[in-house]
Order: C-alpha cells, then sequence, then structure tokens
C-alpha cells in the first residue's frame, strides 16, 4: 500500500496537469488558417485572435496585417507585410493567390499585389513594408518589395535601415 500511495498521487497530479493545458489551449484558440474562404473575400479579423503564418506572433496591430488566399480558399493570416512575402515566396500557387493588405490612410482591405509599399513604416516585425492603396513619391511595388524581404533589405536589418534613413 506504500509504494501505490505515491504512484496515485503522481498519475493524480499528472492528469491534472493535462486538464490544466488542455483547458488554456482551448480557451485560447487562434486562428493561423482558415478554410472554406470560397468568396476569396478578406476575412474579418479580430485583435488577439489571429497568429502570423510566418513567424507565430499574435496579430494585434491590424494596420500592418496581411491575408493570402489559395484558390481552394484556405486564408492564411500574418502580422507584418514582409512576412506574408517571404511565406509566399516558395508557395507553388503563389501566382493563383489574392492578397489583402490594410491601406494605411483608410484602414480598408485592398489588393496587395496592386498595393504601393512604403520601406519606412513602424511595422510589427520592423520591416517597414507600410501598405497604400495611392502611389506617392518613395513606395514600391509588391514584386519590389518581396525581393527586398527575400535579399534583407529591410528597416529590420540595420546597415540597411542607416542607408534608408540616408536618402
Amino acid at each position: 500500500m506504500k509504494t501505490i500511495k505515491p504512484i496515485i498521487v503522481i498519475l493524480v497530479l499528472i492528469l491534472v496537469i493535462i486538464t490544466i493545458f488542455s483547458l488554456v489551449g482551448k480557451s485560447q484558440q487562434m486562428t493561423v488558417v482558415y478554410e472554406g474562404n470560397s468568396t476569396r473575400d478578406s476575412v474579418r479579423m479580430t485583435p488577439g485572435k489571429f497568429q502570423c503564418g510566418e513567424c507565430g506572433m499574435l496579430i494585434n496591430n491590424l494596420n500592418f496585417a496581411s491575408q493570402v488566399v489559395a484558390p481552394d480558399g484556405k486564408t492564411w493570416f500574418f502580422d507584418d507585410h514582409g512576412c506574408m512575402a517571404a511565406w509566399l515566396s516558395d508557395k507553388p500557387f503563389q501566382d493563383e493567390v489574392i492578397i489583402w493588405v490594410k491601406d494605411l490612410p483608410t484602414d480598408e482591405w485592398i489588393d496587395g499585389k496592386v498595393a504601393w509599399y512604403s520601406r519606412m513604416d513602424q511595422t510589427p516585425m520592423s520591416y517597414g513594408f507600410g501598405a497604400y492603396r495611392t502611389y506617392r513619391e518613395g513606395l514600391i511595388a509588391f514584386a519590389v518589395m518581396q525581393q527586398a524581404m527575400l535579399k534583407g533589405e529591410t528597416m529590420a536589418n540595420l546597415s540597411y535601415r542607416a542607408q534608408l534613413q540616408e536618402k
């Protein structure tokens, strides 16, 4: 009986720990991928309920959030346009996706492939890419932004940041 008591106590503790982790996991259900977006429209996002598909960060600031909708309706979410550009670069369906980004001046979801991007905004991952519907001097096209991201030419790169700030 003396040897059985500690084993029972240990099993009960393990069961309690498993129950606690299970309940915490259910209460914080984060959305990384949304399935069934057959209309391929932007999905309504709530701060703190979505997780970046590239870096895993919780998406609290929707100003720099991106959404990528695949042809099958799967929608991925990103906290920073740079994360979205990096994630998308090796996907076989990258030419067929619809990209939604927030237009900073209007807070509206716009087509990320035709949006214009700044290079020096304060973004969640410090890449610097803010999205704009209308072109103005100094903004770059999506393809240029994606190439800059892949080359490390972002505000997160301290030596490149210095070059950008000198201009």
